[in-house]
């Protein structure tokens, strides 16, 4: 009984630390990784609100196409997660880090506090 007691909470123990976890990081803190150039910008935010304007370079995947898309990311590539206020992109950023993303940031406070460049179409 004790072995079988040990091999459930060491299944139990794996099946946790596995399922992944992400950083919220401040607006100035994403700007200051975006600038290293080392990562990418997902913007979960609807086409409609990243149309209306959007951080340049920034690639837009809905929260609702989110797990539809996971197979077009690579798992080891840092992403920044922005929408726009912080709780859509805490959402993905939880997606993500449950399907073995390893780097994901969430930017808090989303582009209602981004201060930097903004694109717009127009």
């Amino acid at each position: 009984m004790s072995k079988l007691t040990a091999l459930m909470f060491s299944f139990l123990f794996f099946a946790g630390c596995s399922a992944g976890s992400y950083k919220t990081i401040s607006v100035s803190e994403a700007e200051t990784m975006m600038e290293s150039g080392n990562v990418e910008v997902i913007d979960v935010r609807t086409p409609e609100e990243y149309s209306a304007g959007h951080i340049r370079g920034s690639k837009l995947v809905p929260l609702q196409s989110l797990k539809a898309a996971i197979s077009e990311l690579d798992k080891e590539k840092e992403y920044v997660i922005v929408c726009r206020s912080g709780n859509r992109s805490a959402e993905a950023s939880s997606i993500l880090a449950g399907n073995g993303f390893l780097n994901i940031f969430n930017m808090s406070g989303g582009m209602n506090d981004w201060t930097g460049e903004v694109e717009r179409p127009y």
